[in-house]
């Protein structure tokens, strides 16, 4: 059994993690931390996946029963949130903007794709527009920094920008991940195919697409190499400058 929850979790349910006690104040001195208890179910998730992280795991992983870990979340949902803001935390902010929105977004674009490609897991997690941490927060705030010299751009128009880049960085960073994953010959018997059907004159537009974009390589190729990073880099520089393009 996973053992009882403890009843101050239970009236805490409503309240982010966030917003409650690092731990109850009930029962004996702490012997483990939120810290250690993430760390822990980064280890797991990383090399497992997220369906890997459960509070049997992670107690499992620090060497006590799973019922303890009650005393520093309420329950899953508190960890994934932990997790997440922990990994939202490895995106360098340290960095001084340039004063091109575009540009500084793209930079950091890159920097939370490196993030995601380390922990693979971060695309499995359920999307929630407010699922935010204080890193999360650092982050929202210099998203929207970067964005300060759009003229004419709303409140609501910016923190839109910053979601539609996210979901953009998640998006791209799932293609990439699933390029590595797949097998090499499978890879090379796709781009033959898309060679063969060019050749057969069919689909004159994708020729003409295939053959003006072969300095890039095939589109999906195994590694992070420069040239996938040049061409994701590129996808979110194209998307932002339409998005920040004034309205006419």
């Amino acid at each position: 059994m996973a053992g009882k929850r403890d009843p101050e979790a239970d009236a805490g349910d409503a309240v982010l993690v966030w917003e409650r006690p690092e731990r109850g104040a009930r029962g004996p001195a702490p012997e483990r931390s939120r810290e250690q208890l993430t760390e822990a179910a980064i280890g797991l998730a990383d090399a497992g996946g997220l369906a890997a992280v459960s509070l049997r795991q992670v107690a499992r992983e620090l060497g006590t029963g799973p019922a303890s870990l009650y005393r520093y979340v309420a329950g899953r949902d508190d960890l994934v949130d932990l997790m997440v803001d922990a990994a939202t935390g490895e995106i360098d902010l340290e960095v001084a903007l340039t004063g091109d929105p575009v540009a500084d977004l793209v930079a950091l674009a890159v920097r939370t794709q490196e993030v995601h490609l380390r922990h693979p897991w971060l695309l499995e997690v359920a999307p929630e527009a407010l699922r935010v941490g204080p890193r999360g927060l650092d982050y929202l705030e210099f998203a929207l920094r970067a964005l300060e010299p759009v003229e004419g751009l709303t409140g609501p128009g910016k923190l839109e920008t910053v979601a539609v880049l996210n979901a953009l960085v998640a998006m791209l960073s799932g293609v990439e991940l699933r390029a590595r994953r797949s097998p090499t010959g499978r890879q090379a018997a796709q781009v033959a195919y898309l060679g063969a059907v060019a050749q057969r004159g069919t689909h004159p537009l994708l020729a003409r697409a295939l053959a003006a974009g072969a300095a890039d390589g095939p589109a999906g190729g195994g590694a992070h190499t420069a040239g996938t990073g040049a061409r994701f880099a590129r996808a979110v520089r194209r998307v932002l400058t339409g998005l920040l393009a004034p309205e006419r």
